[in-house]
């Protein structure tokens, strides 16, 4: 079970990026590809959240504090997989 709560988190965003990209959402937000490609590939939830952001108005009070949550939710998770090898190395 926990493995499908680990492939839900890793491809879930990607998976709504994919979406947003292919319905031409993600143009209005990024003038180039590159940007949200790198999201894509290393901070998924802070490209969503501004992505969101911009379609509706612009980084302005609340939408910042999505950006900042998206980019905090990625370090979460990318500090969560580092602690993760750390305690298996540690038990090895």
């Amino acid at each position: 079970m926990c493995c499908v709560f680990l492939l839900f988190g890793f491809f879930g965003p990607r998976t709504a990026l994919v979406y947003l990209w292919l319905t031409n959402y993600l143009s209005s937000a990024f003038q180039t590809t590159l940007w949200p490609l790198l999201g894509f590939l290393f901070m998924p939830f802070t490209t969503l959240a501004y992505a969101v952001a911009m379609h509706n108005g612009g980084l302005t009070n609340f939408w910042l504090l999505i950006v900042i949550l998206g980019a905090l939710a990625d370090l979460g998770v990318i500090g969560g997989s580092e602690r993760h090898r750390r305690s298996r190395q540690s038990n090895d």
